[in-house]
């Protein structure tokens, strides 16, 4: 038997004596890897060699992890050399001290996918995002913890939050930098600064150093602004960029001219450049941008060494109550609607559109045509008309007690924030006054943020909107006596960043009385397994009905309630393929698919109609479909489509 315990020593002293060179060896290689600026000839460098980049904004936080692939690979195929992300703070911390870095919020493994697939990364952590994202991305807690926080600011308490969140972030994100073997090239400080008011320059430099503490040189630091907005949003010794659409040679050279005051050399970066654009709820139609005048001003930009990042490229989905808001207007409020489709080349389901070859083909006139062909994309599913069953109202004592993970009395109103809510719905309930005698009164609602449906015992009086400024309504003196508001939240405004507090945020007046002593039930509707839960109790109770087609007739004759929960559930006997579905006939509400929150419906207003619905959500047996509607009422219960195209406008 061969003993090695004598040659073990002689082994152990030749390595040692090598290891040494083996790490030299290793750290050269490393130190071989830069990414930099050359501002005396205006490029990147790229391991000391001049770089041009094309690339395209993909969110990871918009797309099922299965999808994520194909996605990269369609870009791939289209000539980009680099994918662009924002990292959304409130999905990996989605509560003080708690984090998240699985399935969708898996941004390490989005980012290996991106290596592979043979793109660079530019990575846009914020930590304020916009990106049309409830509160920009900025998580809601900070309003419950600090309610006088001066966000984006230097506020101590903010820097404090981000220090902890980024230490967390780059933890796992340091080895992808460029300089340490990764894909990444370069690194966003903040996000279009240069649109906010606060123009605080100690805020801006000291969250330039801290995350420079991280990317260590490793990968180019940049901002990004809008054309003639860098004097509040540039930094100094970081890399200024524009973000503009589609425009004339003489327009877009103007632009440049004006970022040349502020930054006489340098590589030029349109850092969002527009194939498209966002659409809000009641908006005439989605947005759409003529494919020759983007293909126009894309060849002008590459032809003149111009980087550019495309966004969006593949825009996605807004996924529960992820999607935010914008102001308009002196107070106004717009909410964004569930489909980021944006008009960008890829479709919201992944799909090359005509855009996108029109643009792959500039691309592919100034870089290499890469070796990777278009996958293939499944024919959409169409599934025939599912009827829908009521589980009940969740005004319902014994709904209200399973959905609320919260109650609290309080003197006045209190908002989501203080009540630790991010999305979902608040009921607030309160005595209507004996001592009121007029007939109608008058119920007015100081900030009703965003959406308030009001019933007066169990009947439903009308809505209070933010969007529309309707904060009153005439109530009969006969209706009852305890008036109760579900107030919806629809967004966080996502722009510039006011502290845009959620519910009913001032004073409740019955004509010129103030109504006090409210309870407030807080209903987040985050976790699916409740609503789940219902609709298995709900089938148990149906099992015991004689006749299925009786107990059906009678829910029809029922009719469609506002805040009432409703279900179906369904088999798919061809082959699963991506689908969307058509909520026409209901009014407004949520839809959960198998337990996923697809998102916002609202196809009364549009321009949105159907919800995209990913193939990797269902199942061939059993799949489940859960509908909250909001604000319907009619004598019957209309049913649900699954169609194989998409409906806008």
């Amino acid at each position: 038997m061969f003993d090695d315990r004598n040659h073990w020593p002689k082994c152990r002293n030749r390595f040692s004596k090598l290891l040494p060179l083996l790490l030299l060896t290793v750290a050269s290689t490393v130190e071989t890897r830069t990414f930099s600026i050359d501002y005396d000839n205006d490029t990147f460098l790229k391991d000391g060699k001049p770089f041009q980049y094309v690339a395209g904004s993909f969110h990871y936080f918009r797309a099922l992890p299965q999808s994520w692939q194909s996605i990269l690979q369609s870009m791939r195929a289209a000539g980009l050399n680099a994918i662009t992300t924002y990292v959304e703070w409130s999905l990996h911390n989605p509560k003080d001290e708690v984090y998240n870095w699985d399935g969708m919020a898996d941004i390490e493994h989005f980012i290996q996918l991106a290596a592979e697939e043979d793109l660079y990364v530019i990575l846009r952590p914020g930590p304020y995002i916009c990106a049309e994202r409830d509160m920009g991305g900025l998580p809601a807690w900070l309003l419950h913890k600090y309610p006088d926080i001066q966000l984006r600011t230097n506020d101590i308490r903010y820097l404090r939050e981000i220090r902890s969140w980024y230490a967390q972030l780059f933890s796992r994100l340091q080895r992808f930098l460029y300089g340490q073997g990764g894909p990444i090239i370069m690194v966003q400080v903040e996000n279009e600064y240069g649109s906010f008011f606060a123009c605080d320059h100690k805020y801006l430099n000291w969250l330039r150093d801290e995350t420079d503490r991280y990317v260590n040189g490793n990968a180019v630091l940049f901002t990004n602004n809008g054309p003639g907005l860098e004097q509040c949003g540039a930094i100094e010794h970081v890399l200024s960029s524009l973000d503009f659409g589609a425009g004339t040679e003489e327009e877009i050279n103007g632009y440049w001219a004006q970022l040349r005051k502020t930054q006489p050399k340098g590589p030029l970066v349109n850092a969002e450049y527009y194939p498209g654009w966002l659409t809000h709820w009641q908006e005439t139609h989605m947005a759409r941008a003529d494919i020759k005048t983007v293909v126009d001003s894309l060849d002008f930009m590459l032809r003149n060494k111009v980087n550019v990042n495309i966004y969006m490229f593949f825009g996605g989905t807004n996924y529960g109550f992820t999607a935010g808001a914008d102001s308009q207007g002196s107070g106004g409020y717009v909410a964004v609607v569930t489909s980021y489709d944006y008009d960008a080349p890829l479709s919201e389901s992944g799909d090359p559109t005509d855009k996108y070859f029109a643009i792959r083909d500039t691309i592919l006139k100034y870089f290499p045509t890469p070796n990777v062909t278009v996958p293939s994309r499944g024919p959409k599913m169409e599934l025939p008309p599912l009827a829908m069953c009521p589980v009940g109202s969740i005004l319902e004592p014994e709904a209200l007690g399973r959905l609320a993970t919260v109650t609290v009395t309080n003197k006045v109103p209190m908002s989501f924030e203080e009540l630790d809510q991010v999305s979902g719905l608040v009921l607030y309930e309160a005595l209507i006054p004996e001592d009121i005698k007029t007939d109608p009164y008058k119920l007015t609602v100081e900030g009703v943020h965003d959406r308030g449906y009001v019933f007066v015992d169990d009947k439903f009086i009308g809505v209070l909107s933010r969007e529309n400024l309707v904060n009153s309504l005439p109530i009969s003196l006969d209706m009852g006596r305890t008036l109760r508001v579900m107030v919806e939240n629809q967004g966080r405004i996502n722009f510039a960043i006011p502290n845009d507090f959620k519910g009913i945020v001032g004073e409740v007046y019955i004509n010129t009385k103030q109504i006090f002593n409210w309870t407030m039930y807080g209903i987040p509707l985050e976790d699916s397994r409740t609503v789940k839960q219902m609709i298995f109790d709900q089938q148990k109770k149906e099992s015991k009905q004689l006749n299925r087609n009786d107990m059906f007739s009678n829910s029809g004759e029922q009719g469609v309630q506002p805040m009432t929960l409703y279900y179906t559930t369904f088999d798919i006997a061809s082959e699963i393929d991506d689908t969307y579905l058509n909520p026409t006939g209901w009014g407004k509400g949520l839809i959960f698919i198998n337990g996923v929150n697809v998102g916002r419906y609202w196809p009364v207003v549009g321009p949105q109609v159907t919800l995209y619905v990913s193939k990797n959500i269902l199942k061939a047996k059993g799949n489940v479909l859960a509908l909250l509607e909001y604000q319907k009422q009619s004598a019957t219960i209309p049913t649900v489509n699954f169609t194989s195209t998409p409906i806008f406008n």
